[in-house]
């Protein structure tokens, strides 16, 4: 399975994904500079990593490429819980796995719902809760 994939700097906007230091992140913010005389302009993004919340930098030529994950997201539902970490199941491929539950969603996860989660370079990240049952 192809993780990630090549785009240009110049096609990147905030809120796409890019990887960055080996981390999938996403934009923040981006600043262009004006072409010098002998050459092209440069971007300067600032991105934070989707798994840690690291803060990286990236600075390239505007037609230099740059590395884009390839990002899976996909449904699950709850099987069980201990402590801050669920059992999931996949809805499509029905595979079994655990994941550690985020601060913010500890309270409004149960057995029996539904969640959204990413998959991005073999990691996994849930994103939201769907629906109750």
């Amino acid at each position: 399975m192809v993780d990630r994939m090549f785009s240009t700097m110049g096609d990147m906007r905030v809120g796409r994904y890019i990887i960055a230091e080996e981390h999938p992140c996403k934009i923040l913010s981006m600043s262009k500079s004006k072409t010098g005389k002998h050459g092209a302009g440069k971007i300067n993004m600032e991105a934070v990593s989707i798994f840690d919340g690291s803060k990286h930098m990236l600075m390239k030529p505007s037609d230099a490429d740059v590395e884009v994950p390839v990002i899976d997201r996909k449904k699950a539902q709850v099987v069980s819980m201990s402590g801050n970490t669920a059992q999931l199941m996949d809805l499509v491929s029905f595979e079994t796995f655990e994941i550690t539950i985020p601060e913010e969603m500890a309270g409004g996860i149960e057995v029996g719902k539904e969640i959204q989660y990413m998959e991005v370079m073999g990691r996994k990240l849930l994103l939201r809760i769907e629906s109750g049952n």
